[in-house]
């Protein structure tokens, strides 16, 4: 399909609803409840006005970054999203190659449709992370952690906000089911038989994994693996620290894109919190509501070192597989870029502060 004519994210994300049947559709658009979180994610971020600054040569800019000491060429990077076959056939290795080719990171979900060790043997130059969702059997966390090692995973995102499963009014109302064709292939990679006919039972699922992650299970993971661990879902200042003390090596704010808890804050609205609290002793991430360059830069202002976006790279994905993709994360890079020359920032690993400011009430 040709892409060219598509100048924005929301240009693919129209795209793609239109051409994804309703259940896929709302699956992979719709939030909790109201999904007033959800909207509030992206709308939050249109409160942030940004303060240029002039006289300031901009002919060169700095875009690459570290994430955990690891190199990426632009501070956005692609969150875990599973089931990616729902939008397209190739699925994750689709997402992998794309994200690959422009030096950045790919999260890979617990729930893909790809295992580890096959992503890893088809795009062996990703820098890739494993965001893992703990087990009640601890054993069966212990296999997760081996194989994300094994696949050469370079940290560990620890999930922490799904204690339940959110309330997905529009899944409800679609009766949303995982195809029988599709498999939760990392779960299948399980030494212990586990899902067995039930591998594409998204039900099921609900019934492996831990209802809570205390401190003292974040505390077990790090004595089992030398990768670092990535606390996601904080939300405060007070659980950032937590985390940190429990052996955490980065923070990822994020309230799973609305679809949890919702009429939480927007992560946006928080993130100056947990970077205030965090005070310099790790990296701070974000996502949610990431649509745009000015969005990113506003982020890294605020003090994120990086986002990662999950619904605009599959929405590029369902339009055009990894082509698709890449072009919805070229885009980002590039509104980035531009939004850094118009402000005066020439790296963004020394965007400042007072960069943004709070939308004036008139």
């Amino acid at each position: 399909m040709a892409t060219s004519t598509y100048a924005c994210v929301r240009d693919y994300e129209r795209q793609a609803l239109s051409l994804l049947d309703r259940q896929t559709g709302d699956f992979f658009y719709g939030g909790a409840d109201n999904e007033q979180t959800l909207s509030d994610n992206t709308a939050d971020f249109k409160r942030l006005r940004l303060r240029p600054r002039m006289m300031v040569d901009v002919s060169n800019i700095n875009m690459k970054t570290t994430l955990l000491g690891q190199e990426v060429a632009f501070p956005v990077c692609v969150a875990p999203t599973g089931i990616q076959k729902l939008a397209h056939p190739d699925g994750e290795l689709a997402m992998a190659r794309a994200s690959a080719s422009l030096g950045t990171c790919m999260c890979l979900s617990t729930g893909s449709t790809v295992s580890l060790g096959e992503l890893a043997e088809n795009v062996p130059e990703l820098l890739l992370w494993f965001q893992l969702y703990v087990c009640k059997d601890r054993d069966l966390t212990r296999q997760l952690v081996k194989q994300a090692e094994r696949a050469g995973c370079k940290a560990l995102v620890l999930t922490l906000d799904r204690s339940m499963h959110g309330n997905r009014r529009r899944n409800i109302r679609n009766k949303f089911s995982i195809p029988p064709h599709l498999r939760f292939k990392i779960l299948d990679s399980l030494e212990t038989p586990l899902l067995d006919k039930k591998g594409n039972d998204y039900a099921f699922l609900n019934t492996i994994f831990k209802v809570t992650v205390t401190c003292e299970y974040i505390r077990w993971i790090t004595t089992i693996t030398d990768l670092p661990i990535v606390a996601k879902g904080v939300m405060s200042g007070v659980d950032a620290v937590k985390a940190l003390e429990s052996g955490c090596k980065a923070i990822y704010v994020s309230n799973h894109g609305g679809r949890q808890l919702d009429e939480v804050p927007s992560t946006i609205s928080v993130l100056s919190e947990v970077v205030k609290a965090v005070n310099g002793r790790a990296e701070v991430y974000l996502d949610g509501g990431v649509r745009t360059g000015t969005d990113v830069l506003k982020a890294l202002a605020l003090g994120a070192r990086a986002v990662f976006v999950g619904r605009p790279p599959l929405y590029g994905l369902a339009v055009a597989g990894e082509e698709g993709a890449r072009n919805v994360l070229t885009i980002l890079r590039n509104e980035l870029k531009l939004a850094m020359q118009l402000s005066g920032v020439t790296d963004v690993q020394s965007v400042s502060r007072d960069l943004v400011t709070y939308r004036a009430s008139l």
